[in-house]
Parts: structure tokens; C-alpha cells; sequence
């Protein structure tokens, strides 16, 4: 079964963005996750997986099919809630995604604090799911 683990970022618990943190813990939190990764990698249940950028730059497009396409800003101000980065990850149960979906929340922040950071757990349909 696959599932999609979607990191998502809002400052909650007093954790700010991670432009904001300590380069010692940037580099603390990208070895939990690089580890974490090679860990499930190395089980076969790791599909794939990115990181995001924040969302100031983004841009939203919708078409009708017939037109150009309406192409705007990033709509929000400040920290609010966004997609940081997703895993889809191929795993026997849903328990099982779960599960690394609560150590993904765990991940180190600040001074080694746990992020306790929201992930959303969604399964995958159609093809490949």
C-alpha cells in the first residue's frame, strides 16, 4: 500500500521557520532526515520523497481549457500553514505509515527539540497505489 506522508509547516509550539534556526540544527535535522530515509530506503519502503521551498515564490494557475491560464501570487502572508515537503512511502498496513509518519513529526528542531511537526497521512489510488 502506499501513502503519501505530507509535511506541513506552521509555527506551532514555538517553532519558528528553519531559515530562522541555528545552521548546527539545520544540519542536525537534515541528517535525521537523510537517516530516516536510508533507513526505510534500505526496507524497500521508501518510494521517494522532496522537500519544498517556502511558498513566497510559488504561483497558483487555473485554466478553463480554452483561455490563457490565470497565473497569480502565492495568496498569504507570513507563516502560515503550507506544504514543506512530502514521502510517499510503500508499506504493508496503514499502521505501518503511521508510524513513520511519527517519527517524521519528531524530527530534531531547535537546540534537538522535537519539531512535533503535522503530517498529513493519505493513501494512494489508481495506478501504482
Amino acid at each position: 500500500m502506499r501513502f503519501m506522508l505530507l509535511m506541513s509547516y506552521e509555527e506551532i509550539h514555538g517553532v519558528p521557520p528553519i531559515d530562522r534556526w541555528d545552521r548546527a540544527d539545520i544540519a542536525a535535522h537534515v541528517a535525521f532526515q537523510q537517516r530516516l530515509g536510508q533507513e526505510l530506503a534500505s526496507r524497500g519502503e521508501l518510494v521517494g520523497g522532496e522537500g519544498l521551498a517556502q511558498p513566497q515564490n510559488a504561483k497558483l494557475v487555473t485554466s478553463d481549457g480554452k483561455n490563457p491560464p490565470v497565473i497569480r501570487d502565492w495568496p498569504f502572508e507570513g507563516d502560515r500553514p503550507h506544504l514543506a515537503g512530502y514521502w510517499t512511502v510503500d508499506v504493508e498496513s496503514e499502521e505501518r505509515a503511521l508510524q513513520i509518519a511519527g517519527q517524521l513529526s519528531a524530527a530534531p528542531g531547535p537546540h534537538g527539540t522535537p519539531i512535533r511537526q503535522p503530517i498529513e497521512v493519505r493513501a494512494v489510488v489508481g495506478p501504482g497505489g
